[in-house]
């Protein structure tokens, strides 16, 4: 009898750490630009998180942060002010954990039911790490791109198949994402209606720069 019990404990250690791992590894998500990112969020914001609650709403439940909004970036016909901002409570199912009363985050999410999500696939930055050219994206440039495509290049050889699309070739980088292309271009629109990467003016070299694959 004993022998018995120990092998049912057994399945049901082997079954519960299947499940443990499976739920770990739930959470996968595919590179993307910040300039998709932004273009594919309903809100955009820069906040200081100033408190959170863990709402049991489900088997993990869903983790509410309070947030002090300092400026609002996309979002304007959603709400005027987000107050708070909802998440899986755990990493596992793509939940998103932000640091109270330290750090000023760049957040981007959707609206469901009037409420803000966010979530690990979504783009959450802490405010100090965007470059500059991040931080004028956010503030007007990838606005100018949202009817681009950005166009992943995970191994070579790939191109560009419409004149809407810019050849995005971070991952083909040693040095991995987020690359080059990531942190210093936008992908914007041109008035002879075809897209391509913009750099624009940087204090180092005043030059500006237009490419097609910078």
């Amino acid at each position: 009898m004993k022998t018995l019990h120990h092998r049912l404990l057994s399945i049901l250690f082997v079954f519960s750490s299947l499940q443990i791992s499976q739920l770990t590894e739930a959470c996968s998500c595919a590179p993307s630009h910040p300039q998709d990112a932004y273009c594919n969020s309903d809100i955009v914001i820069r906040a200081k998180v100033v408190g959170k609650k863990l709402l049991k709403d489900g088997p993990f439940g869903t983790m509410r942060y309070t947030v002090k909004q300092m400026k609002m970036y996309k979002g304007f016909n959603k709400m005027l002010h987000v107050q708070h901002i909802y998440t899986d409570a755990s990493e596992s199912l793509c939940g998103v954990k932000f640091d109270i009363n330290k750090y000023q985050y760049l957040i981007t999410g959707r609206v469901y039911d009037g409420k803000v999500y966010t979530g690990l696939c979504n783009f959450n930055e802490r405010w100090e790490r965007l470059s500059l050219a991040q931080k004028k994206g956010i503030n007007h440039r990838y606005q100018l791109g949202c009817n681009c495509r950005i166009k992943p290049c995970h191994y070579l050889p790939c191109f560009v198949t419409s004149k809407n699309e810019c050849l995005w070739t971070d991952m083909l980088s040693h040095f991995g994402y987020p690359g080059y292309q990531s942190r210093h271009y936008a992908c914007i629109q041109q008035k002879e209606g075809y897209c391509s990467w913009y750099r624009g003016m940087t204090t180092r070299d005043k030059t500006t720069i237009n490419t097609t694959d910078p």
